[in-house]
């Protein structure tokens, strides 16, 4: 795997764009996670636990570690990247990819690794 690859997520996100992998050098970040905790799922988030070395690195230290997208690629399929999968994409990875403009992306960002 590429050094590019490493911070690029099983579904396509891109670890250095997202605020939690950022959080823990950026303290203006991890408060408005927090506070975006608070208002909009009534949750108390601590801010030192807002980290992420991404889901190549340590699960134990990965925001999301039980996240359906590792479950099944990573832990069942034995693959590193969605794209590799013979059903990609699937139904349930077309619909992630319309619950925001970020998984869209990510969607993409796939496709396009799977044409290359």
């Amino acid at each position: 795997m590429n050094k590019h690859n490493q911070l690029i997520a099983a579904c396509g996100l891109n670890c250095k764009e997202c605020d939690i992998f950022q959080a823990p050098n950026n303290p203006e970040i991890a408060q408005e996670i927090v506070d975006w905790f608070k208002k909009e799922k009534d949750t108390e988030v601590k801010i030192e636990d807002i980290r992420c070395l991404g889901c190549k690195d340590d699960r134990t230290k990965h925001w999301s570690p039980d996240c359906w997208i590792l479950k099944c690629c990573v832990d069942k399929k034995g693959l590193e990247f969605c794209y590799e999968c013979e059903d990609f994409p699937c139904e349930k990875l077309n619909q992630w990819g319309k619950g925001s403009k970020g998984y869209e992306e990510a969607l993409n960002r796939l496709k396009e690794m799977k044409r290359k």
